[in-house]
């Protein structure tokens, strides 16, 4: 997969110009999402098949700052799946090499009404694309 590309903009850093610690979170999610896209699962395309998946936790290290207009990779790999669990691993660097962050995601599947999904019984092929991901680590 490819590392997701984020360019640090100037309303993401606080007074002292560093970036505020929360944005790190936003990034962790657009580099989730596109990490579904280049799974082939978009957000969309499990919304319309019914499929809802909150964060149930969120974990950051901070390494490094990041300034205005920095670029950021955030490579992204499934730690851990269990269904109906999912934790998501990040892990964030500057364009020099520099750790900036390590972090993960936890997720859950539900229908929705709530209810847990049983993935690979109701959706197979997106079990078992998450089941190979979660294999390579």
């Amino acid at each position: 997969m490819t590392p997701y590309r984020h360019r640090v903009n100037y309303y993401e850093t606080d007074k002292m110009g560093v970036t505020h610690h929360a944005n790190y979170i936003h990034w962790m999610e657009e580099a989730r999402i596109d990490f579904l896209d280049q799974l082939g699962w978009s957000y969309d395309k499990l919304e319309e098949l019914g499929i809802v998946s909150p964060v149930i936790g969120v974990e950051c290290q901070y390494k490094a700052p990041t300034t205005f207009n920095d670029r950021v990779d955030v490579t992204v790999a499934i730690r851990e799946y269990r269904c109906p669990k999912l934790v998501v691993g990040y892990e964030m660097r500057k364009e020099d090499g520099t750790l900036v962050l390590t972090g993960s995601s936890s997720h859950c599947f539900l229908d929705r009404e709530g209810k847990f999904l049983r993935l690979k019984r109701d959706f197979p092929g997106f079990d078992q694309a998450l089941r190979d991901l979660a294999a390579q680590e």
